[in-house]
């Protein structure tokens, strides 16, 4: 449920918690589903930490994942953690939405940046790859992007140029490919 439709579940979270004040019952709440509460905190984290409050979106993909784990929510709680700059707390948490989900790719790809922030680019470039060859993942140049960034640091120029090609074929748009390309032709002299 998480990734799809945003608003949808926190609007029905408020629709449910009204539910008896509109039909005229006292005194008792619904329940609400636990999947609904979990993606309402999700959405609320996923806000917060866009508006860069990340200890309070930290608090609420916390509550999310308590009420119920899933790969989004651990691989988000991980995003927040790692711009606090605790990333081996971000790290366990991809670790955590692999367990979950093995096929969302979004995980994947996080630990190799985060590996790659760490100095450990070597280490990255499997879970870059498996973030490529995942059957989930709605961003797949992002992985192919982190690929090359690591060949690029490791001299291997032409196997960046492939990666940050094939970043731009997932999309056209992507301007950190787009910019990594531009470097690499300046700094070759030459188109590659």
């Amino acid at each position: 449920m998480i990734g799809s439709r945003p608003l949808l579940a926190a609007a029905l979270l408020v629709a449910l918690s009204l539910a008896p004040a509109a039909y005229g019952q006292s005194g008792e709440q619904p329940e609400i589903p636990d999947e609904v509460r979990a993606y309402a905190l999700w959405q609320q984290g996923y806000v917060l930490h866009l508006n860069g409050r990340y200890r309070a979106a930290v608090d609420s993909f916390r509550q999310s994942v308590e009420i119920l784990p899933t790969a989004e929510g651990h691989t988000f709680l991980g995003w927040s953690l790692s711009m606090l700059g605790r990333i081996e707390e971000a790290l366990a948490e991809c670790r955590k939405a692999i367990a979950l989900d093995p096929d969302y790719g979004n995980p994947y790809n996080d630990i190799g940046v985060y590996l790659i922030e760490l100095g450990r680019p070597d280490e990255a470039v499997p879970w870059l790859e498996k973030a490529i060859s995942a059957k989930r993942y709605c961003c797949y140049q992002f992985a192919h992007y982190n690929l090359g960034r690591v060949r690029l640091a490791q001299g291997e120029l032409d196997a960046a140029k492939r990666s940050f090609e094939r970043a731009l074929r997932h999309d056209p748009d992507y301007l950190p490919a787009r910019l990594a390309l531009e470097y690499l032709d300046a700094k070759i002299g030459k188109p590659l």
